[in-house]
């Protein structure tokens, strides 16, 4: 996999080509978002930024969506939130070889649906192995998910961890198989599944990228993490 990494990287407002990257690095990472947040974070002028927002709009990779209403509505425009259409996450790394997709269409025909399944199973086994011990010593369900979160994001996920309402929401910018997983949702079921067992409770997957949504979305209940034949610690 692709390591994307999560740190956003200041450029000179005079290098156009590097200063649009961070700015879609962060629209990335963080998007949805305004332009004036991008603005406040790369140290650069709202003009400059939305003149770099306008030009990946153009360019079909990016699209703005406006904010939600709250409470009655003052005049002038309303704010614009910017994220990265998939085109735009192609620039980092979003792109796929057909050989994948050949291959497990190959797999299915020859072994059928539950082929697929233990080849997705065995893909995320070396992701749970590589990272289950940095998880599970969180003490609570708020730092399993940011840690969930960081070593997603050491595997090219760009992911990030918040707390929302009664739970953590997990949210992955990027998919490193968003286009093989649109045609094997196998892929996505066993990521949810180790996620689950992971963090030690019941997770829900609200959005992915290979369905068409922006983000790849999860919510994560704070509930008392349940060892394996104990009682909630």
């Amino acid at each position: 996999m692709k390591n994307v990494g999560s740190d956003s990287t200041v450029v000179p407002s005079g290098h156009d080509g590097r200063t649009r990257h961070a700015v879609a690095r962060l629209l990335l990472e963080q998007g949805p978002v305004t332009a004036a947040s991008v603005a406040e974070q790369l140290g650069l002028s709202p003009t400059a930024v939305r003149r770099h927002i306008d030009a990946l709009v153009a360019d079909g990779e990016a699209t703005s969506r406006e904010a939600p209403r709250l409470g009655q509505r003052g005049r002038g425009r309303p704010a614009k939130f910017f994220l990265l259409t998939e085109q735009g996450r192609a620039r980092f790394g979003h792109a796929y070889d057909d050989l994948a997709v050949a291959a497990l269409r190959f797999l299915a025909e020859q072994g059928g649906e539950e082929a697929v399944r233990t080849f997705a199973e065995r893909r995320v086994s070396a992701f749970v192995d590589q990272h289950r011990a940095a998880i599970v010593a969180q003490p609570d369900a708020a730092a399993r998910a940011k840690a969930l979160a960081v070593a997603l994001t050491r595997e090219g996920y760009a992911a990030s961890a918040r707390h929302v309402g009664a739970g953590e929401q997990l949210c992955q910018h990027l998919c490193p198989v968003a286009h093989v997983a649109a045609e094997f949702p196998q892929l996505c079921e066993t990521e949810t599944a180790a996620f689950a067992d992971l963090l030690g409770t019941h997770v829900q997957r609200l959005a992915t990228i290979a369905r068409g949504d922006a983000v790849c979305t999860t919510h994560i209940p704070n509930t008392p993490r349940i060892p394996d034949g104990g009682e909630p610690a």
